[in-house]
């Protein structure tokens, strides 16, 4: 039986759009503006219901007697077999086939007292369900979170899950924004998964790409024109934002962003390249749907991060003075400067890094390094002002999904580099003032590449591969030639079969030391309270390049509770060969002043012989002053005259 949904429950559904278990039944609604007539096609049978017009371009009816696990189409203008919802919660032929009724409270939390996330103190780690595991799907991923515990994990952040067609991909072609990928499971099974990393402290966060829709699957236009603007990106037509009828579109993006934070209980979002969601209105979708999320999460702390590539550090500010209020961004500016110093490459986006200790004490410093001046690259002005913004609201790495496909082999960066500059360079990593984020297998110097692919029809296919040449052809290994001819066909199999983690490396003596000085890293990250303490009141930062290839970070502990410079910290970072000093030259280095400290001690170094290292001698000594280990970073603090 039919009948309309009277108002006040209407407004009071979860979601604008979808299918919802409500008392008396399910209950759905979709937008089709256009349409003269929308029909609901349920079960095997497809026997079909009329929605009822709402008036506003919205249809909806109530429907009693049906199971969770109905499936259900809808039929517009009496045309065809059905479309799957543009809400689904779960597609599980994927995003051409029905759609299926879920319930999302029927799933059993057992996380109630989990209060989110803080900004301050976080290491993230960044991870495709499909390639972590040897299962490739949130149960084999949940079989590892206590893995990454132990690493000193505190946030995962899931590369996107929303339904894409094929077998695999990379999930930034998503066309059903609510409905998890019916390839890692079900979506109880990623309830499941957020669950158990709650039950073991780690947060959990996901990437959403709402500046375009995949090109296979998506089915959102033929409920309505009015879902895309006229406006392209780089991967097609963008979304209508701020133009006529632009209030649903706008709804479908905050409600969705709620909807993870709400049904799966995340604690918050990664957003994807935000220079691409173009929006003229007052109020901009970013600082819309962000509010929205924080709405739904109540008293639970959510982590907000965006990428953007324009480095637009209006998002980190306040939505009271015109920002958008995200609490993080992406700084591709250190991972470019600390890539050119570890390689030597400077190729393409590259080419505006010189990969010297001012540029990478810069970002540990500013935050980010451009930030109004002149990019040669994009032949513009690039970045905004970083001032007042927190150190850890920047978040740094040495590798992501983007930056290790983004080579002719997608190889790891200590696959290109020495290993005692990796060693050192990771220790900047970890201990600098930003949030760290480590890309699945890092931590253990994966051997795994992690490739581009993205299992796609024949004709699309083709066309993602020529794409994929285009793009890479900024990298002069891949411009023409050999190179050209060798990069690798997205839609092959045997490059999704390669990018799998190889967990059993991770006992192999070589991988074992790198897995252990991420261990220690992080501990040290957690455990002194100075640099735990960094961005909060009592500790400040300096730096200084000593040489091109040679810079210091020192962490300064103020107040009577720090027994004034006692607790000091100095990270020395050294790329080049073995650095004398005549004494105490540089004015980081300099005795502590508190009485009874007057020379420094080693605390760590990364040439330590447990991460493969060759030893390290202290770097102070009566007879021959000072002398900084080469190619190693230190980790200084205050040595007690007795």
């Amino acid at each position: 039986m039919n009948r309309t949904l009277p108002d006040r429950v209407r407004k009071g559904r979860r979601l604008a759009q979808g299918a919802e278990v409500v008392a008396g039944g399910v209950h759905f609604r979709v937008w089709a503006p256009t349409h003269r007539k929308v029909e609901l096609l349920l079960g095997d049978d497809a026997k079909s219901r009329s929605l009822n017009p709402e008036g506003d371009g919205y249809w909806s009816a109530m429907v009693d007697g049906i199971a969770v696990g109905t499936r259900y189409r809808y039929r517009l203008d009496g045309e065809g077999d059905g479309l799957p919802d543009p809400a689904s919660r779960f597609l599980p032929e994927g995003p051409h086939g029905p759609s299926e009724v879920v319930d999302p409270r029927s799933f059993a939390w057992t996380d109630l007292a989990w209060t989110g996330l803080p900004l301050h103190g976080e290491v993230i780690y960044e991870l495709h369900v499909g390639t972590f595991s040897p299962e490739g799907n949130w149960a084999g991923a949940t079989r590892k979170l206590v893995a990454l515990k132990e690493l000193g994990v505190t946030v995962i952040e899931l590369m996107p899950v929303a339904e894409f067609p094929g077998r695999f991909g990379w999930g930034y072609d998503g066309v059903a924004w609510f409905a998890p990928c019916r390839l890692y499971g079900t979506p109880d099974d990623f309830r499941g998964f957020v669950d158990q990393a709650h039950a073991l402290g780690i947060g959990v966060i996901l990437d959403v790409v709402y500046n375009h829709f995949g090109p296979d699957g998506n089915y959102l236009e033929r409920f309505s024109p009015h879902y895309c603007s006229t406006r392209t990106t780089e991967w097609g037509r963008g979304l209508n934002f701020d133009g006529e009828h632009s209030a649903p579109v706008r709804t479908l993006v905050t409600d969705n962003a709620a909807y993870w934070i709400d049904e799966f209980h995340l604690d918050g979002l990664r957003i994807d390249a935000t220079q691409n969601l173009h929006d003229r209105s007052p109020d901009h979708i970013v600082a819309a749907l962000t509010r929205q999320a924080r709405a739904v999460a109540g008293g639970r702390r959510l982590l907000i991060i965006g990428e953007n590539s324009s480095q637009d550090t209006n998002l980190l500010r306040s939505t009271e003075v015109g920002g958008c209020g995200l609490d993080a961004l992406w700084n591709d500016d250190f991972h470019h400067s600390a890539r050119v110093a570890l390689t030597g490459r400077r190729q393409a986006y590259y080419g505006d890094y010189h990969g010297t200790s001012n540029e990478w004490l810069a970002a540990a410093k500013h935050g980010f390094i451009f930030q109004g001046q002149r990019s040669t690259w994009q032949k513009k002005r690039r970045g905004r002002s970083t001032r007042g913004l927190p150190p850890a609201a920047f978040v740094g790495y040495l590798e992501n999904h983007d930056q290790v496909a983004n080579s002719l082999w997608s190889t790891r960066v200590w696959q290109e580099s020495s290993p005692g500059c990796h060693r050192a360079m990771t220790a900047l990593l970890c201990l600098g003032p930003w949030t760290p984020l480590l890309f699945q297998g890092q931590e253990w110097n994966s051997s795994a590449p992690f490739y581009y692919f993205a299992d796609q029809k024949p004709e699309l296919a083709k066309l993602v591969r020529e794409g994929r040449i285009e793009f890479m052809s900024q990298f002069a290994g891949c411009a023409a030639g050999a190179g050209r001819d060798l990069l690798p066909n997205p839609a092959s199999p045997d490059l999704f079969e390669a990018s799998r983690l190889r967990w059993d490396e991770r006992e192999l003596p070589s991988h074992e030391r790198a897995l252990r000085l991420h261990r220690d890293l992080l501990a040290l990250r957690r455990t002194d309270t100075t640099l735990s303490g960094y961005g909060r009141a009592g500790v400040s930062l300096e730096a200084a390049a000593l040489t091109p290839t040679c810079g210091i970070l020192r962490y300064f502990v103020d107040g009577p509770a720090a027994g004034a410079r006692s607790e000091d910290r100095v990270l020395v970072v050294n790329l080049g060969p073995d650095l004398d000093l005549e004494g105490p030259a540089e004015p980081l280095l300099s005795p502590p002043a508190e009485p009874g400290h007057t020379a420094w001690r080693m605390l760590w170094c990364s040439e330590d012989p447990r991460y493969g290292g060759s030893g390290c001698a202290e770097p102070e000594s009566e007879d021959r002053g000072w002398r900084l280990p080469g190619f190693a970073a230190v980790l200084l603090g205050p040595m007690v005259r007795v």
